[in-house]
């Protein structure tokens, strides 16, 4: 998939701001707050409906303007040809186009355009708490498919609802039970095709971790995923039904107790591990680094293996932590990604010894306060 021009009005500090993209190689240089990961976030939103930076759309902004679009033109195998819009405006809030026609739901984007980003926040992956790790596996899965990204929505709604109960209901403890049973039917039906996709994926994707985390650290340590949920993880969503079943039941006095749903994919943790040591906890930065890299470096070749389409791939800031060997290797993966690749760089890179910048394959381009030259 590549996006092959992109139109920004009222976008941060891009007032309004055309790019023709290169196919294969684009490198983006410039000061810091030229507005670099402006271009590079905008790619997202139409990729994903939403930022990679900010938490909320209404930051985003050009200073004192209402409202901000966004427009990119798509090339691809399974759609040859499209248009993918994002607007958003305070009092009606974002809408997404495709061909000029709006989607009934902002998810149903997502998947169209497979992209990876790697930058400077994804320490939060390797060193925070689990939400960190599900949101990344959450995103990961839910490009590959669109019934587990229902799912999600699906559970998500009914631990709401069933929060709300647990919270609210002051009657008998024998109609609290009676009331729950429905919600508790819709928890077991979502939740175990979520854990069990979950468990199929993580079970793939660790050969890729591990090739990508031995390229880019040439270190003969072996990286390794643990999936911890409610039950002993299994690929088949009936032995997980069967397990959520009897855990609702077992912790039922508890979540009465805490007024919370207890038990689900929505506590679920995924632990990394270098050799026997847990990275989140003894790990250096230096390690912390380099596995999350190689993460997403698995991302891109699990996506690029699987799916028709070929993912973008998005570098926001990444080579300044890198010393020089491991970012040759980083501009090799690059250059062997068959893709399209944007990279961000405050700094000069030495893309020049590997790559030519001939306009027609790779190109650059220099960002100053929000006006973008090729050079």
């Amino acid at each position: 998939m590549r996006n092959t021009s992109l139109h920004l009005q009222n976008f941060r500090n891009h007032v309004e701001t055309n790019v023709a993209w290169a196919p294969h190689l684009n490198v983006i240089t410039g000061k810091n707050g030229a507005g670099k990961t402006n271009l590079i976030d905008a790619i997202h939103y139409l990729c994903m409906s939403r930022s990679f930076v900010s938490s909320s759309d209404r930051y985003v902004s050009h200073h004192d303007a209402t409202f901000f679009m966004i427009k990119g033109h798509f090339e691809g195998n399974i759609r040859s040809s499209f248009d993918v819009g994002c607007s958003y405006s305070r009092g009606e809030g974002k809408k997404i186009f495709v061909n000029e026609s709006p989607l009934d739901r902002l998810s149903d984007l997502i998947g169209m355009v497979p992209v990876v980003v790697l930058s400077p926040a994804d320490k939060k992956l390797t060193s925070e708490g689990p939400k960190e790790r599900r949101s990344f596996i959450d995103s990961f899965i839910s490009q590959i498919s669109p019934r587990y990204l229902q799912d999600l929505m699906d559970f998500r709604k009914a631990r709401k609802q069933r929060n709300k109960l647990l919270q609210e209901f002051r009657g008998s403890r024998e109609v609290l039970e009676a009331y729950l049973a429905p919600w508790n039917v819709q928890l077991v039906e979502y939740g175990s095709r979520i854990v069990a996709k979950r468990t199929q994926v993580l079970n793939q994707f660790q050969e890729y971790l591990e090739r990508e985390y031995e390229v880019i650290s040439g270190m003969r340590h072996k990286p390794h995923l643990v999936y911890q949920t409610f039950c002993e993880p299994s690929g088949e969503d009936q032995t997980v039904r069967e397990r959520y079943k009897t855990k609702l039941e077992e912790e039922q006095d508890h979540e009465m107790e805490r007024e919370l749903t207890l038990v689900g994919p929505h506590r679920d943790e995924i632990v990394f591990y270098l050799d026997d040591f847990e990275l989140r906890k003894y790990g250096s930065q230096g390690q912390h680094r380099l596995f999350a890299v190689a993460l997403k470096l698995a991302q891109l070749l699990y996506f690029s293996e699987e799916l028709d389409d070929l993912p973008i791939f998005l570098l926001d800031d990444v080579f300044g932590d890198l010393d020089a060997q491991r970012t040759e290797v980083l501009l090799n993966a690059l250059i062997e990604h068959a893709g399209q690749t944007f990279v961000t760089a405050a700094n000069p890179i030495p893309f020049d010894d590997y790559v030519t910048f001939d306009g027609a394959k790779n190109r650059k381009f220099r960002v100053e306060q929000g006006e973008v030259s090729q050079v």
